[in-house]
Parts: C-alpha cells; structure tokens; sequence
C-alpha cells in the first residue's frame, strides 16, 4: 500500500498471519499500529513450532500448519522476502538419500495473464517417490508401492473391488476443471458460482453418492485418504481444494519450524505487539473504538486465570482477526450486525488434534526399506503418520504419530496426554514393530486446538449450506472495527488464506 499522510490509529486483535500481516502492511503505510495478542509467551496463532521441549535441542515439530502449497504464492514470496529458508516438504515419501533438490524463486501467474516472479523462472522437478510409506488397514500392511501396483488387494478388505488408487478416484470426483478452462477471469467466476450454487447443500458424502459411489468405495476412499471424519462436512471446500491444487503440487516448509515466518514478521513490529492481552470486550462509536483486555500469561493450554486488572486501548480503527469461536466469548458493543452474530454463534470450526513422539534414530529411514518423509495410513486410531523431510544436526527425529480430525480427533481429546503417547505408540508398533519402544526418546506432546482456550477449534469447517449462510458475514465491516482471519477467505485452513484477509482488512482500512 502507498504512504498515507493521513495516519490512523490502528489497534489489531490477534497476532496470527492474518492479524500480522495486516498490521505489518499499515504500519507501513504510517499508520500506528498496536497487535493485542492473548498468548502470553508467542506470537502465530494456529502457526505453532514446539522448540526446546524434546530431549535433543536440534529438534523441533509442528503443533500446527505444517507446510505451504506450490499454488499459494503469497505464503511463499513472504517467506523468501523475510529470509525464511524454505525447503521441500515431502507430502510422498522418498529415499533416505535423497539429496534436497534447489529452491526455486515464486513464480506467478494471475488469471488476467500478468506474471511476477522473485527470481529467474526455473523448473522445479521434485525427486520421485519412493513407494515406501505403509498403508495398514483391515488387517493387512502394505507398501504405498505395492498399493500402487496392485490397489485391489487392499480394497478388498473393504467389499471394494476397483484397481485404482484411493487418490486418483478421489482426485478426479472433486476435479472440475471445465470451471478454470475459460481464458476469462469473468467466465471462470461464473463458472464458480455456478458449482457453488449447484453443490453448496451437499456434504462430502452426499456429494460422492450423487457420483455414483457405493457405501463400500466411500469407505475405502475415506479410510485411505483420512477424510472418513470429515465426509459430513460441506464439499466445497474439497472442490476447492481439489480444483485449484493440482496433483503435481509441490509443497515447502520453513527451516527452523513454520512459526519462523510469524516470528519474522512479529520481529518487525516489535513492541507494537503486547502479549498477555486477552479482549473481551469492543465498543465502538461514530468517532473511534475502546479495546477492553484482561491480562494473561503463558499459552492456549494454560489454566486461563487472569493475571492482572482490566485494560482498555482506544484507536479510530480495528482489526479482529481472532477465530470466531474466540469472538463467540468476547462482548461487542453495541452488538454486532444480525448476520455477523449467527455467523460467530454457528459456523462449524473442526477439531483437529496431533500427537507426535521423539525417537532416538530415524530408524525408518534405515535399511532396504528405508524411507524419508511422507505418510502412513492405518484404520487404527492414529490414521495419519507423518515423517519429517528433513532434520539438521540431530541423529533422531520427531514423527508425527496420530493426525485426526472432526470425530476421530475428539476421541483423542477425552485422553490424558500420557494415555495419547500410550496409543500413538502402540499403533506405531503395529506398523514398525517393537523396536518403536527402544529407539523411543521417551518424549510425546500433544495438541488439540479444541483444547487450545485462544483458538477453541481448528479452522472453520462449514457444513452444508454455511458457505452460503455465513462467509460474506465473516467479512463484513462493522463500523469501524473490520475483519480477518482465513475463516474470512476461500483459502480456509491455509496460511494463504490468512495473508490475503489480511491484506484485504488492511487495506480497507487504509482508504477509509
């Protein structure tokens, strides 16, 4: 955005990547700007690295966004222009030899034919899978290759017999290219509104059955591509995800941890960010806005007792750019517009909850069998394991033993933490064998963002009919406060989507 004579005074709620990014974009524009950020000990939001907890310093692991799209060109440029080391993130996994190929400079292409690069434009071919990674399910264990070679020995524990692979099918069912085919950006909206219009109602499942798909496929599919918990929800964003991400995507992670890009740019702001500061209360009148804060220490899993007395900062302007099951907790006075309040009372935020254990040696990675990175897949309660890319000055590594969502994910939320690393392990034991016990650090954390008091839920979720319900409210002005987060875009669930709200609030709240 262009300086502005015209300085405003800015108060930003949240300091995930869409609240910094909102904040950095004004505060260079002059504006003066102050981030409120409920975590009394970081900055990031749904972004969190774990560091310093495992028992070899060198490692560190994701409690949250893990890796950035190829097609998300905005997460990636930030990154390059912050000086975060990007690296691949191998989403199939290769040889444990595997030399990491060159970074390549962000390349874009808008739909209006304008391109923009960071760098001289290069082709990125990514080393090829290694086929490795196990698939266990209805009592059998297989390799992806095997899978791949023979995908009706493992569907048939299902009462499935089809030959191709869970994700081809399901790839090509939420597929609908015919929507990006026009050379026209006004043709390819169209042809968005219309899939919209023509899908908005349908969940995953309902959608799949409307395909043709019998109870059987939709169980096998589910089960091997992890969206078993998720088939009630809304399939638009699947559509979305499937139509806009190709299958040949590439994917990055972030030297150091995902939270090095929110740490690079909580840095430039300094002590314009005030950690502790909870908000529980907004009011506003025609002339500016009052931000009540209650004080808090550490983190999202802390206790939740205030630390000190009630706070309040005044500016013309704010940014909300919390979860809006955060704001669900807040009072807005006076209150919010009708739509905007059923859109904070009902739109569907997933649970998601990880537990993942240190290991002494990367022991998967040695042998004839040896792999780096990817995933397995088992129908026991961890259903998604991954492996890091990559790990630098360390001997062990830390997987990511049990990955669930929605329904799946609250079952492990009813757990003890102890009573989590207990089953991570034992269903890594199913896959690997009992030399999981042995080379175990003896380390295992967990986190459950339903759990989490700052973000209670994951991202939003919406089921059917919420898209068409609630997204335009999410986004809506109200006075003077505006609104970000990636519940506000089309990107739901991606750092992306939390840039560009971000982008956007800021800029709305630079012409004003």
């Amino acid at each position: 955005m262009p300086a502005t004579n015209e300085r405003k005074k800015v108060i930003v709620v949240g300091a995930g990547p869409a609240g910094l990014s909102a904040a950095n974009l004004l505060a260079d524009a002059g504006h003066q700007v102050t981030v409120l950020e409920a975590n009394g000990n970081r900055t990031g939001g749904r972004v969190k690295t774990f560091r310093g907890v495992f028992t070899d310093p060198a490692l560190y692991a994701e409690a949250g966004a893990m890796r950035l799209s190829s097609v998300h060109p905005m997460a990636l440029a930030l990154a390059d222009k912050l000086g975060v080391r990007r690296r691949p993130f191998y989403s199939s996994d290769v040889l444990a030899n595997t030399r990491t190929p060159p970074t390549p400079p962000v390349y874009y292409r808008a739909r209006t034919g304008e391109e923009w690069s960071n760098g001289p434009k290069q082709q990125y071919v990514p080393p090829p899978a290694a086929g490795r990674g196990l698939i266990r399910v209805n009592g059998i264990t297989v390799t992806r290759g095997e899978y791949a070679a023979n995908p009706g020995l493992v569907h048939a524990g299902f009462g499935c017999d089809l030959a191709t692979p869970s994700n081809a099918l399901l790839d090509t069912a939420l597929h609908k290219a015919e929507v990006l085919q026009s050379k026209s950006i006004e043709r390819q909206v169209e042809g968005w509104a219309e899939l919209l219009a023509t899908y908005e109602n349908d969940s995953l499942r309902g959608y799949l059955m409307d395909q043709g798909w019998p109870k059987e496929r939709i169980e096998a599919v589910g089960t091997l591509e992890n969206v078993t918990a998720r088939l009630r929800h809304s399939v638009i964003f699947p559509l979305i995800d499937h139509t806009l991400i190709p299958a040949d995507a590439t994917y990055w992670e972030l030297a150091g941890g995902m939270a090095s890009l929110t740490d690079a740019m909580a840095a430039r702001l300094g002590p314009a960010i005030l950690l502790g500061k909870r908000m529980t209360q907004l009011e506003q009148t025609e002339h500016g806005v009052r931000i009540w804060t209650t004080g808090e220490t550490g983190d999202e899993g802390s206790d939740g007792q205030p630390t000190g007395p009630a706070e309040s900062f005044d500016a013309d302007y704010a940014v909300v750019a919390i979860p809006l099951t955060a704001a669900r907790f807040c009072t807005f006075d006076p209150p919010l517009s009708y739509d905007k309040r059923r859109a904070i009372i009902e739109l569907h935020h997933d649970a998601a909850t990880k537990v993942l254990l240190e290991f002494k040696s990367r022991f998967w990675e040695v042998g004839p069998a040896g792999f780096r990175g990817g995933r397995c897949v088992t129908d026991a309660p961890n259903r998604c394991l991954y492996f890091p890319s990559h790990v630098e000055d360390s001997g062990g590594g830390v997987v990511l033993a049990a990955y669930t969502f929605a329904d799946d994910a609250m079952r492990w939320d009813s757990l003890t933490d102890g009573e989590r690393v207990h089953f991570a392990l034992a269903g890594m034991r199913e896959l690997f064998g009992e030399r999981v016990d042995s080379e175990f650090a003896g380390v295992g954390i967990t986190q459950s963002w339903v759990r989490a008091r700052y973000a209670l839920g994951e991202a939003a979720m919406p089921t059917p009919g919420q898209l068409h319900d609630h997204h335009i409210a999410t986004r809506s002005v109200e006075g003077r406060v505006h609104f970000a987060g990636d519940h506000t875009s089309l990107n739901t669930a991606w750092i992306e989507g939390a840039l560009e709200s971000g982008v956007r609030a800021a800029v709305e709240v630079h012409r004003r």
